[in-house]
């Protein structure tokens, strides 16, 4: 046989693969992610290479209460259903809008169902999207998360259905096997649709105090618990020999999916990709190699049950969740063409399965990694999955020589003074009291955006960042002195529970912000309120004393209480878990004194990857610091959000800290548009069609990165 005989049936293959796909609609935007697949492509064609220059604003939607000083964010990627928009404010109002105009048809506020004194308690949580379910009726409902609540609403009207659940909503506390009432659960991410259930994952602590993420199956019409799948396995179950301690499961959280799913309709198989075990950086509490955390799971959509899984990460003590749904995309390869589901990841790798059998596309390769620790009770890994395919899609290593020669003479010198001090080189060094450098960093690689994939070619998108991050660990003094003040007390609390994500000395840390004079914005008892209810990223408290929280209180807020106390320590079945001996000082990317990355350009980059050949079809920089860009120099940012694909050649993407929408050639990398837009869109954009006008929307939120928080939604057409 010919290669050039060859070559013509694989030309066929490809060619029969996009007719297959392309008897798919893809025309509208009616779930998360454009849909089941979330592939986050479009078939419109209206706008193309040729015209996407000529795109004008056509209207902006203000969903209103912006809260700039507590860097207010939306990252919804909103849903178009019979010509209405649906999305969310920045505290997590639902709205819905006439999608050609903008024009407010309803807003439902989940306070307005809260009784005064659990008003107080209301944790907002960044929404990424909401769900659309109908039984082909006049019911039609919007699913969306607010605090710990799933909310069903009437798609029409905008009020709630009190035949779900408890009045129109379910507590995502219920349901989980065991007592989590006084722990952080809420969702970031909707419930996916599988006929008439709702596919249910959950964001909780990463601490030691965290509830477990199992996976939830409820009934879309009544909110009934239909199936479980637990993450963390129960005896007797599929996982369970894979920690060391019997009781993990009664008592260790996380390993959850708080990324979003992906279903096969055809097949009933929905993808979950599920996160970290908590405590997220030290595992001496949860030795083994702890499924199901950090693994894609594909389980049946109507039972639960599990058909097959792969763990990216053992033992993860890096915070290597699993950060987006997987991509479920059609791969032609050795002239065979297989359905199958592609994973990008934080480490800068992707992975690519046979959707039914689990198997995988390109071999993988479990290498040796470094595992000796000097951290007591510890066991890491000796090794990890690499696959030989596609190659890594960031770098994955910060050596002397990636130094970024952009710094002033001193600052380089500083970095690479302290670089020198810490475990780097290496992709899997073990955490340590020097410091570990960790790149890709605790934020990507790819991050929670996901990619986005074009069946017309078999290519997929990913942005990613390249930051590097450095992890240091320090001991803690778990257990109270006899007799101490208010403030003795509170320091030492506020090492056990906010050093993580604050800081040693309050400053702040990678996203979470500095509490120095945050005296001027809470006074004791509202601060007490923040720490018993939480706040986006930040969980609630409520494991804590009402003693406890007033301490840190104290410590905190600067306040002069000399009053000796006791502090009574009464044990409890799940203190020997929540105790750790010891706790990160931050979540610190390696930076320069001028705030810039330690490590040379790109720090944010988008590349185009041919899963049929695992090649790299092109790479770009994206997004840039206007002080660099002025000359010349493009840097690239970090960018959180992702793409969207077209069938007219294009790709558009927000994401970056520089505040731009851009659309690029997706064939060539070639930037053809950009706009600057209100605030940052760290968010997926969406394109869907309104009496045969296309359009591209996006919610620009801001408030990431430490950037200017906006309220709009705004849409571009053609003039």
């Amino acid at each position: 046989m010919t290669k050039t005989y060859l070559s013509f049936l694989l030309a066929i293959a490809l060619l029969l693969c996009a007719c297959n796909q392309n008897k798919k609609k893809y025309t509208g935007w009616e779930a998360y992610g454009g849909g089941s697949e979330n592939i986050h492509y479009s078939s419109l064609t209206d706008i193309d290479t040729n015209n996407v220059g000529q795109l004008k604003k056509i209207w902006e939607y203000h969903a209103g209460d912006v809260d700039t000083a507590n860097h207010s964010q939306i990252q919804c990627n909103p849903i178009i259903i019979d010509g209405v928009l649906y999305g969310t404010s920045p505290k997590m109002k639902l709205f819905a809008i006439d999608a050609a105009t903008g024009n407010e048809k309803w807003v439902f506020n989940p306070f307005d169902s809260l009784s005064v004194d659990k008003k107080a308690f209301f944790v907002l949580n960044n929404c990424r999207g909401i769900t659309y379910w109908t039984d082909g009726t006049n019911d039609k409902r919007i699913f969306f998360t607010a605090g710990s609540d799933l909310y069903a609403i009437d798609a029409s009207t905008g009020k709630t259905i009190s035949s779900f659940g408890d009045h129109g909503k379910i507590d995502l506390h219920d349901d989980l096997g065991r007592d989590v009432k006084d722990l952080f659960v809420t969702a970031t991410t909707p419930p996916a649709v599988y006929k008439d259930i709702l596919i249910m994952g959950s964001r909780v602590d990463e601490g030691a105090a965290a509830a477990p993420g199992h996976i939830r199956g409820y009934d879309a019409h009544t909110g009934k618990l239909r199936w479980i799948f637990h993450t963390i396995p129960y005896p007797g179950e599929a996982g369970y020999e894979t920690w060391d301690d019997t009781a993990a499961y009664k008592h260790i959280g996380g390993a959850n999916d708080w990324c979003g799913f992906s279903v096969d309709q055809e097949r009933g198989i929905v993808f979950a990709a599920t996160g970290s075990a908590s405590f997220d950086f030290y595992g001496g509490k949860r030795t083994g190699n702890n499924l199901f955390a950090d693994c894609l799971l594909a389980l049946d959509a109507n039972t639960g049950k599990l058909i097959w899984h792969f763990q990216d990460v053992h033992h993860d003590v890096w915070d290597r969740d699993l950060s987006s749904p997987p991509a479920l995309v059609t791969v032609t390869n050795s002239g065979k063409q297989t359905d199958a589901v592609a994973l990008s990841t934080k480490t800068g790798f992707i992975f690519l399965f046979e959707r039914e059998t689990g198997k995988a596309i390109y071999p993988i390769e479990e290498k040796a990694v470094p595992s000796a620790t000097e951290l007591a009770g510890e066991k890491i890994s000796p090794t990890q999955p690499f696959p030989s395919s596609p190659k890594p899609f960031a770098r994955q290593v910060f050596t002397e020589k990636d130094i970024n020669p952009l710094l002033p003479d001193s600052s380089f010198q500083d970095i690479k003074k302290r670089l020198a001090s810490y475990k780097t080189g290496i992709m899997f060094n073990t955490p340590s009291l020097q410091g570990t450098v960790v790149f890709p960093g605790f934020d990507g690689g790819g991050e929670w955006g996901g990619p986005s994939y074009d069946p017309q070619t078999g290519i997929l998108y990913v942005n990613a960042n390249e930051m590097p991050w450095v992890l240091t660990m320090v001991p803690l003094k778990q257990d109270a002195n006899k007799q101490e003040t208010f403030s003795e007390a509170g320091q030492r609390l506020y090492k056990i529970n906010c050093m993580a994500c604050h800081g040693p000395d309050r400053k702040g840390s990678g996203n979470f912000p500095s509490l120095i004079n945050i005296e001027k914005k809470y006074k004791e008892d509202s601060f007490y309120i923040l720490i018993s209810s939480g706040r986006r990223m930040m969980p609630a408290f409520k494991q804590l004393s009402d003693a406890e929280k007033q301490a840190i209180a104290t410590y905190v807020l600067s306040i002069q209480k000399n009053q000796q106390i006791k502090f009574v320590d009464v044990p409890k079945p799940e203190d020997s878990y929540r105790k750790l001996p010891y706790t990160i000082t931050g979540y610190n990317k390696f930076l320069s004194k001028e705030g810039y990355p330690a490590i040379a350009p790109p720090w944010g980059t988008l590349n185009a990857i041919d899963l049929n050949s695992g090649e790299m079809i092109w790479k770009d920089t994206l997004g840039d610091y206007p002080e660099f860009a002025t000359k010349g120099i493009h840097t690239g940012t970090e960018n959180y959000g992702s793409s969207v694909v077209t069938a007219g050649g294009l790709l558009f993407i927000g994401a970056t800290r520089d505040g731009k929408l851009r659309a690029f050639n997706k064939r060539t990398g070639k930037l053809l548009w950009e706009e600057t837009l209100p605030a940052p869109a760290f968010a997926t954009p969406a394109v869907y069609t309104v009496n045969g006008k296309q359009y591209i929307v996006v919610s620009c939120g801001g408030g990431k990165l430490n950037t200017l928080s906006a309220d709009s939604y705004v849409a571009y057409a053609l003039p």
